[in-house]
């Protein structure tokens, strides 16, 4: 299961995020959580010293189209490929039950806690007045274009803040979104946003409240968004802990926020998988970025680079070396 943490600058995404992946990390499945946030803080609060994070997908993205795009026909080079690219026979696919392919050997650790981890990267020197952050998140979208999840996998995405995750497709490449709010008119603002946005694409949300201190702030977020209000965090010391470098242990955490994170996890397994859905938003996005940018790019027509016998799904990994003329 895919899951993506949004919410507006400060709400504690990331934090939960982290908290999340560690949580589920415990109940035995492989994990990996991604830092797609402009802010690279996921590594730091999972216990990931700066020397020791792995190498940053988005420094390393022609690395990853040529792995990715395999023998695929349709796919002229790496340099044809764009952040919206979907796989099509002879495209490679990445498994987390087997993650000893070249995108996690070179591009995830293990952290001290138990999940993986993976990275965008910040942005450099070279990066600034000349570069949209965009680019390095685009390493996710073909990362989960290209992956192939099963039950009891998870991937974890600490998306950017506030509504910028729409300005691509990333945002479809999720069975489920928990979208933090922190109970506040900015907080919820962002809310009705994503929820707006996301409903245009059957997109499905839950709102996990953050920072509250009490029956006030619940009744509040009940107010302004509902029952998309899933569960909801308190005020905790053991975070605090966490989040100035303290040790910390999930144990440490009161027992109503070790409960909502047990309620995270029953509701994402709730949710069905939807590859045909998965599928469909993929090229739909694909053909929107060649006609928006991407065929002038590349000098190329995209269009055909999707490949229409291509199922995705778990389907696909018995073709994913077969090489088929368009």
């Amino acid at each position: 299961m895919r899951v993506a943490f949004v919410g507006k600058g400060g709400s504690g995404k990331t934090t939960l995020s982290a908290l999340f992946s560690r949580f589920v990390a415990g109940h035995g499945g492989p994990v990996v959580a991604i830092d797609a946030d402009i802010n690279q803080h996921l590594g730091m609060i999972l216990g990931v010293e700066e020397p020791e994070m792995p190498r940053p997908l988005g420094t390393h993205l022609a690395e990853i189209k040529s792995y990715l795009r395999g023998d695929n026909p349709r796919i002229a080079s790496a340099e044809a490929m764009v952040k919206t690219t979907p796989p099509g026979r002879g495209s490679r696919l990445l498994r987390l039950d087997l993650p000893t392919d070249p995108i996690h050997e070179r591009f995830a650790i293990t952290t001290p806690q138990g999940p993986g981890l993976m990275v965008t990267g910040p942005f450099d020197e070279s990066d600034l007045g000349v570069a949209c952050y965009h680019s390095k998140v685009g390493a996710v979208e073909l990362y989960l274009n290209h992956l192939v999840d099963g039950a009891g996998e998870y991937v974890v995405v600490d998306m950017t803040a506030g509504a910028d995750s729409f300005a691509s497709g990333l945002f479809t490449r999720f069975d489920l979104t928990f979208l933090v709010a922190e109970p506040s008119r900015q907080g919820v603002s962002v809310y009705r946003q994503y929820r707006d946005y996301a409903a245009e694409f059957d997109v499905p949300i839950a709102v996990v409240g953050n920072k509250v201190h009490g029956e006030d702030d619940v009744a509040f977020l009940r107010a302004h968004v509902g029952d998309d209000l899933l569960t909801w965090f308190g005020h905790s010391r053991a975070v605090r802990a966490l989040e100035q470098g303290r040790p910390f242990a999930l144990g440490d955490l009161e027992r109503p926020n070790l409960d909502a994170l047990a309620v995270l996890l029953r509701h994402l397994d709730g949710q069905p998988k939807d590859w045909a859905r998965f599928g469909r938003q993929a090229v739909e996005f694909h053909l929107r970025n060649a006609a928006a940018w991407a065929n002038r790019a590349t000098g190329q027509d995209l269009a055909t680079q999707v490949d229409p016998d291509f199922t995705f799904g778990p389907a696909a990994l018995g073709l994913q070396h077969a090489s088929v003329a368009p």
